[in-house]
């Protein structure tokens, strides 16, 4: 149902004749996620909340999105590329990336694309900037899926990794992919400096330092009833800002 959505397994006879008003890029990364979540938690998921925002703003608003293959290409702190199969892109990788995809969806006549991010450690307003000075007719927006929505409306005990809130969404979405009896408890350290924990400078997180089991944030009161609320939460709102793209004036 609804393949067309879906260029994972859509072809194309399928896409040729339609019109498509939004590309959805779902982008996430390749590392670890405590010890009970897959490698590819944040692309996984970003890729089941962008089909199921297209599949909604279809029903409502009769817009069509296509939902392209997710980006596994993550920016990672320091003592993360060291755990084994951790991999780190280089931000002038990630904007190769994003530069190519960008070029070939112009070519093809598309004006409009969602980036739906499900990794904290990539930042896309940068490339985003030049891009809009190379195709200043090509809308570009970045999201954050898990950033937009109060999780401490819906979860206990909200972290940002492998935490209770991306539990429950995986075990909404992929029950089979989670073992909560293995999970660690994803106790982890903040820095020492007050300063940094207030936000008034960042420097990134050595991640061996932080976390032991790689995760931040008790993941253990996790549920498929809190992760589907969520989720729900975050399509309907995803919807909604399609909509307004696609039929409303910027200015």
């Amino acid at each position: 149902m609804d393949k067309e959505l879906d260029l994972a397994v859509t072809c194309y006879g399928k896409v040729k004749p339609l019109k498509y008003d939004l590309v959805l890029l779902p982008w996430g990364a390749t590392e670890p996620h405590n010890l009970h979540l897959p490698y590819l938690t944040d692309c996984i998921l970003s890729h089941d909340i962008a089909l199921d925002a297209a599949k909604l703003a279809k029903t409502h608003y009769g817009i069509r999105c296509m939902v392209m293959p997710y980006v596994t290409a993550g920016s990672q702190n320091p003592g993360q590329r060291e755990l084994d199969f951790c991999i780190h892109y280089r931000y002038e990788t990630q904007k190769a990336i994003l530069s190519d995809l960008v070029a070939s969806l112009y070519a093809q006549g598309y004006r409009k694309m969602v980036i739906i991010n499900g990794h904290g450690g990539n930042t896309f307003k940068s490339m985003i900037r030049d891009l809009s000075l190379d195709y200043p007719d090509f809308l570009i927006a970045s999201s954050e899926w898990f950033a937009f929505i109060p999780a401490k409306e819906y979860f206990d005990e909200p972290g940002d990794h492998a935490d209770e809130l991306e539990t429950s969404v995986m075990m909404h979405y992929h029950p089979e992919l989670v073992n909560l009896d293995e999970a660690g408890d994803g106790n982890y350290k903040k820095f020492a400096s007050q300063m940094l924990n207030e936000k008034v400078a960042w420097i990134p997180r050595n991640w061996q330092n932080v976390s032991q089991d790689t995760g931040i944030g008790n993941p253990k009161k996790a549920s498929a009833g809190k992760g589907k609320k969520y989720a729900e939460a975050v399509v309907a709102k995803y919807a909604l800002l399609f909509e307004e793209l696609v039929h409303k004036e910027l200015y």
